[in-house]
This record gives C-alpha cells, sequence and structure tokens, in this order.
C-alpha cells in the first residue's frame, strides 16, 4: 500500500468564503462544489507531503497551510491588491526558501512560498 494524496480539510461555516483567496488570487481551480463541501486544486504534479512542527521556522507560528507558488513576487502582489495584510515577511530563509505569512478569510495562517 502506498499514500497517494493528502488532502487538507478545513473546518468553515461558510465555504464560499474561501473562494476569493484561494481561487480569485492564488489561481486554484474549484474542482468539486456540494455547497458544504468546496475543493481547490492545481494541475501541478507535487509528492505527497505532511509536515509536523514545533514553530514555523526563524520563532515564527506554524503555519496552518504552506503554499509553494512559482512566482513570490506575483503573490506578494496579489495579496497586497487584495488589501490582505502581511503578517511576516517577505523573506529570505536560511533553508533556501524565500517566504511571506498572511492570513485567509477563515483566519488560518498561510505560508506562501518558492524555493530559491
Amino acid at each position: 500500500m502506498k499514500v497517494t494524496r493528502i488532502v487538507a480539510n478545513l473546518f468553515t461555516q461558510d465555504p464560499a468564503k474561501a473562494e476569493a483567496f484561494y481561487r480569485d488570487i492564488l489561481g486554484l481551480d474549484l474542482a468539486m462544489d456540494h455547497r458544504w463541501i468546496r475543493t481547490y486544486t492545481s494541475a501541478a504534479t507535487m509528492p505527497v507531503q505532511v509536515s509536523f512542527a514545533s514553530q514555523g521556522g526563524s520563532d515564527t507560528p506554524v503555519p496552518d497551510l504552506s503554499i509553494e507558488v512559482d512566482d513570490l513576487a506575483q503573490a506578494l502582489h496579489r495579496m497586497q491588491a487584495a488589501g490582505i495584510p502581511i503578517e511576516y515577511g517577505p523573506t529570505s530563509e536560511p533553508w533556501g526558501v524565500r517566504r511571506f505569512y498572511v492570513r485567509d478569510p477563515l483566519g488560518r495562517l498561510i505560508n506562501i512560498l518558492q524555493h530559491e
């Protein structure tokens, strides 16, 4: 047996609140909408991962999600244009990523990163 996918299921009273952040700003596709659950996807192929942490690195809080992008400057610009406050960064970290933290509309801490 092997794990083929890991899905993050995040509670919210209103799944539609995620639309502007995850679809409009980050560019994910709405793959499934049953009203009580909405699933956003990307066509990118990625390895299965799950992380467990005592801190978020550089003594930051552990983010709820880490989202890797191919253009961090564009992601930062989209967040700022949408009026989303940047809670940490942008900064280059000693382990080879450039990143910043924001909160999604549901209040979850999101680590947006790009490998350098």
